[in-house]
């Protein structure tokens, strides 16, 4: 093990050093948002790969495969189809070249719209950012064989990268992820051959774990197996096209050809390695299915870096776990942060603020973000309450993706979208999910349906379908009801029009 904390020391410390320098280049708000709109192609595929595949992969993605088996494929497929559709749209996000999704929602809805839609992301994406906090507690537990607690390792890795992010930027954002997505794809890619070889010589894992493991939708998932893995699926898809970190990168592009480029390559990284990270889960369940102790879920990728492959190739693997923490964790730190400075501060408050200014208060909302983040996993880890990666990556996905995402790819993509209903759509997602996952769970537990594995649904029904019914149908409804933009209003978006 001490080999495994020299090697993630080393990393961290020349990341650190690489981070103060790069914070000397943050001059302007373009370089602290957007890179100062400098990316190439290769810089742009390995900050999306690095931005999208987090501890929501490594630990949530983990979790779900150890408990499910190859079912837990659906949650991950969702994001495939996401980007193979955000594709035809890379080009027109660059083009418009603002700062956030705020800046579209504004120009096609209005700045009630922009304030409503900032909001439901600061929850998402806060809550994102507080369960790469409990990831990196988790690697820093197994790391140390239980010597740093899961409750410790979660406050270090919450200072590292609230201090990261502060410093730097989308400038140490976006450089510190093109060695951080090579070592990804290339630990996913060598460990897993190790994993199944060690695996097979333990045992058969068709015998050793339950046939739910190898359904296509398996009936661990409760009542309604099928309606419940699509909602895995339909969560991940619609918060891959509008979430909010992917297009700050669009932005950071130098051309939206080489926006679109990135988006061709991305897809083929993020397949590999979600793919991959599944396999290992699974068949290092082989190896900790009866473990005693009884392993912990979200650690099973982590255990098995630790034992079923070559140390080098451990290394790696930990490695790679360490920066999908430290990287996404600074992607949805960041992003919230620019809203407020963007979409509530200029916007609504001072909209002639100084540039220097504006990057030293966008460092203290990072700071201040960082610690609600931290809060919100302390807090149930204070009180000894059940934690689950995955239950907190579906109630984020969920609530961005039916906010969020209708709206603005309705304002990308669809000229009759009006003022009324893209406002009412962000309105009535964020309510029905809230509803669904907060008001009715504990006001009404008597129609709560599931299993500690599927999560419990009022009535069996997952959130994602109703509050997306109601997201969706609102804006169409409302924006055929109303009165359709006029052509000063689409321009930015539609330049033909």
């Amino acid at each position: 093990m001490a080999t495994y904390i020299i090697f993630i020391l080393l990393y961290l410390i020349g990341l650190t050093i690489f981070n103060f320098i790069q914070a000397k280049k943050v001059k302007t708000q373009d370089d602290m948002m957007v890179a100062g709109r400098s990316l190439g192609v290769t810089k742009m595929v390995f900050t999306l790969v690095c931005t999208w595949i987090g501890s929501g992969t490594f630990i949530a993605g983990a979790e779900f495969a150890f408990k499910a088996g190859w079912s837990s494929l659906w949650m991950p497929a969702g994001a495939w189809v996401g980007i193979f559709l955000i594709y035809f749209l890379a080009g027109k996000i660059r083009t418009f070249g603002q700062y956030t999704i705020g800046d579209i929602l504004e120009v096609r809805y209005g700045k009630f719209a922009r304030l409503f839609g900032a909001i439901a992301l600061i929850i998402a994406f806060t809550t994102i950012v507080s369960y790469q906090f409990r990831a990196g507690g988790y690697i820093l537990n197994v790391l140390t064989n239980g010597e740093v607690s899961v409750e410790v390792g979660q406050a270090l890795a919450a200072g590292f990268v609230i201090l990261f992010t502060a410093l730097g930027g989308m400038i140490a954002v976006a450089h510190t992820d093109l060695p951080n997505g090579i070592i990804i794809v290339l630990a996913c890619i060598v460990s897993v051959p190790f994993v199944i070889a060690t695996s097979l010589s333990i045992g058969n894992p068709t015998e050793v774990l339950p046939p739910t493991h190898f359904q296509i939708f398996s009936s661990e998932f409760g009542e309604f197996p099928a309606l419940k893995a699509l909602s895995y699926f339909l969560a991940t898809m619609l918060l891959l096209l509008g979430v909010q970190s992917m297009y700050q990168k669009f932005y950071s592009a130098r051309t939206p050809a080489d926006a679109k480029k990135a988006v061709v390559l991305w897809i083929i990284g993020t397949i590999i390695v979600e793919t991959v990270v599944v396999a290992i889960a699974v068949f290092a369940s082989v190896k900790y299915w009866n473990a005693d102790p009884p392993i912990d879920p979200a650690s099973v990728v982590l255990a098995a870096a630790r034992d079923m492959v070559p140390e080098i190739v451990g290394l790696l693997l930990i490695g790679a776990a360490v920066v999908v923490v430290i990287s996404t964790g600074m992607n949805y730190l960041l992003s919230p942060s620019t809203n407020i400075i963007r979409d509530i501060y200029q916007s609504m408050i001072n909209k002639n603020a100084d540039p220097k200014k504006l990057v030293a208060l966008q460092k203290i909302f990072i700071v201040i973000l960082g610690l609600i983040a931290f809060m919100m996993i302390f807090i149930p880890t204070y009180f000894k309450l059940p934690i689950s990666v995955l239950k907190y990556a579906y109630f984020a996905y969920t609530i961005y993706g039916v906010a969020l995402t209708p709206s603005l790819i309705a304002a990308l993509a669809w000229k009759r979208a009006s003022k009324a209903g893209g406002l009412t759509s962000i309105i009535t997602g964020t309510i029905v999910v809230v509803l669904f996952d907060i008001v009715i769970p504990y006001a009404f537990p008597s129609v709560m349906v599931g299993n500690d594995l599927a999560g419990y649904d009022p009535w069996g029904i997952p959130s994602i379908y109703p509050a997306a019914i109601a997201s969706i149908g609102t804006l169409i409804i409302v924006s055929l009801l109303t009165p359709k933009p006029d052509d000063e209003q689409l321009k930015k978006l539609f330049p033909d029009t």
